[in-house]
């Protein structure tokens, strides 16, 4: 038998197989027997078809995919695949299409909303990465800061400068030998980003007569990308939060069925095609599809005034290329320096990587493509027609020493050069401050460090509250019980919950100031008076507010009296004397493609946007978390079997393990990863 699929006590699958191909197949096989609900609404909305069976709320995503052209980017990119990368990927796609039914069949899902599944093309896989990440790099933002700079001029360019609320909250560490007690590596961290159910990472393990590799893939796209330990070399990744796509502002015009875009050479053809997409419960929505020679129209079209009418530019579109070789390689790694010779071909997204191997070896760099092009791009969206806009090559990947301790946490770092914004300091200075706690680190010790509370970011409001004077005496007594407050956002903590309702209350009226009116109308722009419904995360005044309360409480806004705006939040969160803790608040609320409106409330989590322990909630808009660790994990380079991992729901769409890991994650507990084959249990069809 080519492959043999075995299972730990938590449905985690470990497979064996007598060579590399095979492997994929198996992979894409049990991917398929587990997650076939999860595979094919993401199948569905790379390709834009979601509404089909979703209904009318899928609509505006269908059209961004469709306008973004990312099925098609995927297919130019798989056409470039070198041929072994490419029965590789379609030996995945081959077991996944063997398994789609069977996995369907136990997919209440499929019951519910009537969908069958389809077939898997060679390039899906490719298709549901681009839509994975297309929107992981900010671009919303530079639609944002165009904005804010038409409504309040150029200076208002920086008023809220803070990490992107969609992107940041991923942590990293990687500790040398001479700071572990075993005298080798460890490796430990935690990606960020909306929790989904089923999770965005699946763990599992791939073994085969080249390699044998255990860590997170994810749902739809073979090997383990990033987070992997392969025995003699681990690796892992954070967002670098760098700046490489970029939205140009087009003029447009009809001529008959045909679009001319106006360039740096004057008017030139665009391609232009029109879709259609089906609706369940609804009628037929037609998409014009539109790209000029800059990229593809995202927002506005020929009718519509150049402010709004933006095409994007991404690398994958302009380059053909993915960096999907780089998987195969990375699971035939054994040393670092095969780590950083493989990340050369990587694309997107672009990622900070931290890799460790057993000979002493340790690496800390960029992988991925940024263009070079003017400052302003980005910054904003820019004219498509000044060729001074236009990207000119591509910067080099930078790398840097580790001696004994490299953090990644989204901050301005070693990818400073390449980003505009990135995550204020506060978790990466947490993360060095508890690891100089101790020279004798161990993998079980690490856990403390994901769920650290401590939210130094609340200093900066604290120290202006400590300023008011002239209080009654309920505002004065809460005053002093915050400025007593432990800053641990700790969900049995009445008090964080009430420095939760002043960043809040502060928040609204930040977002309600004559100063920022002009603004407020933002968030209700949808097509076709302004950006797709799919952008508006990225225009939320009162989101944007909640981010930046800090830098916003110091800038010069005409009217701002700092002083009494915050005695008025203050002296509303005394009155209302709300008393519960901060985790009846903080819940968790994952993702669904298919809500349920009669779920219960998620369990109580303690943590905040700047906490290690990144539970992100929206200041102002929720207490409840949408955003948080995906995945946790500790690679042990000493002996892989002591490494340890959880993800926030558990291995599979369904079944007696669909959720089964959820109170450990709450709980900030880790599962030991199994290694010895013998410990499994062997898994047959029948």
């Amino acid at each position: 038998m080519s492959a043999r699929r075995y299972r730990d006590d938590y449905g985690i699958p470990h497979l064996r197989a007598d060579d590399h191909t095979s492997l994929a197949f198996a992979q894409g096989r049990v991917t398929a027997a587990d997650r076939a609900w999860q595979l094919e609404v993401e199948r569905h909305r790379s390709q834009g078809t979601s509404a089909s069976f979703l209904g009318i709320e899928a609509v505006a995503w269908d059209s961004f995919a469709r306008r973004a052209r990312l099925d098609d980017t995927a297919r130019r990119c798989h056409a470039a695949l070198d041929p072994a990368t490419a029965e590789w990927v379609g030996r995945y796609v081959d077991g996944v299409n063997d398994a789609l039914a069977a996995g369907a069949a136990r997919a209440p899902e499929f019951a519910a909303t009537g969908l069958r599944p389809g077939r898997w093309q060679p390039w899906t896989p490719l298709a549901l990465w681009l839509s994975h990440h297309v929107l992981f790099a900010g671009f919303g933002t530079k639609l944002w800061r165009d904005q804010v700079t038409r409504r309040l001029g150029p200076q208002g360019t920086g008023l809220f400068a803070a990490d992107s609320q969609v992107t940041s909250g991923s942590n990293g560490w990687l500790l040398a030998a001479d700071r572990t007690a075993t005298g080798a590596a460890l490796i430990a961290g935690d990606p960020h980003r909306f929790i989904e159910a089923p999770g965005i990472y699946q763990q599992i393990r791939l073994a085969c007569p080249e390699y044998d590799v255990l860590g997170f893939a994810v749902p739809g796209i073979p090997g383990i990308p990033h987070f992997g330990h392969a025995g003699t070399v681990a690796w892992a990744i954070t967002n670098a939060m760098a700046d490489y796509q970029d939205g140009y502002a087009e003029r447009l015009r009809r001529r008959g069925d045909r679009v001319e875009a106006y360039g740096p050479d004057g008017w030139r053809p665009a391609d232009r095609h029109v879709e259609v997409i089906e609706v369940a419960g609804a009628e037929p929505v037609e998409v014009e599809v539109i790209e000029t020679e800059r990229g593809p129209l995202v927002a506005g079209g020929p009718d519509d005034d150049p402010a709004v009418t933006v095409s994007l530019r991404y690398p994958p579109r302009v380059l053909g290329e993915l960096g999907f070789g780089v998987l195969p390689a990375l699971l035939r790694a054994r040393t670092v320096a095969d780590i950083d010779t493989a990340l050369h071909g990587w694309v997107e997204p672009v990622n900070v990587v931290l890799a460790a191997d057993t000979a002493g070896g340790l690496l800390h760099r960029v992988a991925g493509r940024v263009p070079r092009r003017h400052r302003d791009n980005g910054l904003r969206v820019v004219p498509g027609w000044e060729a001074r806009h236009a990207w000119q090559g591509w910067h080099d990947m930078p790398s840097v020493p580790v001696a004994e301790v490299a953090v990644m946490a989204n901050d301005r770092g070693i990818a400073a050069g390449l980003g505009v914004e990135f995550a204020p300091p506060y978790r990466a200075d947490r993360i060095r401050q508890l690891l100089d706690t101790t020279a004798d680190w161990r993998a079980e010790q690490l856990a403390s460090v994901h769920t650290d509370t401590h939210l130094a970011a609340a200093g900066p409001l604290l120290d202006l509250l400590a300023t008011l004077d002239n209080l009654d005496s309920a505002a004065a007594g809460l005053r002093e019980r915050l400025l007593a407050w432990d800053r641990r956002m700790a969900a049995d903590s009445v008090d964080a919950a009430t420095f939760a309702d002043l960043r809040s209350a502060v928040t609204r009226r930040l977002a309600a100031h004559p100063a920022l009116a002009a603004l407020a109308a933002l968030a209700a722009l949808a097509e076709p008076a302004g950006y797709p419904e799919v952008f508006r995360p990225w225009l939320s005044l009162t989101a944007r507010v909640g981010y930046a309360v800090t830098s916003l409480l110091h800038a010069d806004l005409p009217g701002l009296d700092r002083t009494e705006l915050l005695r008025e939040a203050l002296a509303e969160v005394a009155a209302a004397g709300d008393l519960r803790r901060w985790g009846e608040r903080h819940r968790l609320l994952p993702w669904r493609a298919l809500p349920d409106p009669a779920a219960p409330p998620g369990p109580q989590l303690s943590g905040d946007h700047d906490c290690v322990l990144a539970t992100s909630s929206v200041p102002g808009v929720t207490d409840l978390c949408l955003r948080g660790p995906a995945a946790r994990y500790v690679w042990d380079l000493a002996r892989r079997e002591d490494s340890r991992w959880v993800v926030p729901l558990g291995a599979t769409g369904s079944g007696p393990h669909h959720d089964d890991q959820l109170p450990l994650w709450v709980n900030g507990d880790l599962i030991t990863v199994t290694c010895d084959w013998e410990r499994l249990t062997e898994e047959h069809d029948d």
